[in-house]
């Protein structure tokens, strides 16, 4: 039953948790924290924040939400479905919440919303090339 989970539902989960202060920090400022500075050889400095992390995450866990969508099952359709409800929860919030008019939360509002796409895409054109082998 968990690999039904929509995957992007973890960064939604993690973005409301840092309004809510419990990564420290008042919301949304707390995802500009500074998670570390790496020299390069160029001579720059490169830095890691919070939310630079959770946009990494969030399209890493993309990824497997794009694997996911190749299975050819009656449960991709439940999949396809709570995908939606994710980020159908990412517009409302993204729209009606003050601290979610952020730059992050809008990225990860449109990883939500390309999740919803590749899913349906993949899922048709398996169905079409399933279709064409069977007739």
């Amino acid at each position: 039953m968990l690999g039904h989970v929509p995957l992007m539902i973890v960064p939604f989960i993690l973005y409301n948790l840092g309004l809510a202060g419990l990564f420290g920090g008042a919301a949304p400022q707390v995802w500009d924290a500074v998670l570390f500075d790496v020299a390069m050889v160029s001579g720059g400095l490169w830095t890691m924040t919070l939310g630079d992390l959770m946009v990494v995450v969030a399209l890493a866990l993309l990824f497997v939400e794009v694997v996911k969508a190749t299975r050819t099952s009656n449960a991709s359709v439940v999949d396809h479905l709570l995908s939606t409800f994710v980020f159908v929860a990412f517009l409302i919030e993204f729209l009606l919440v003050r601290a979610a008019a952020h730059a992050l939360f809008f990225t990860l509002t449109v990883i939500a919303f390309v999740d919803v796409l590749a899913g349906f895409a993949v899922s048709l054109r398996g169905a079409r090339r399933d279709l064409s082998l069977d007739g």
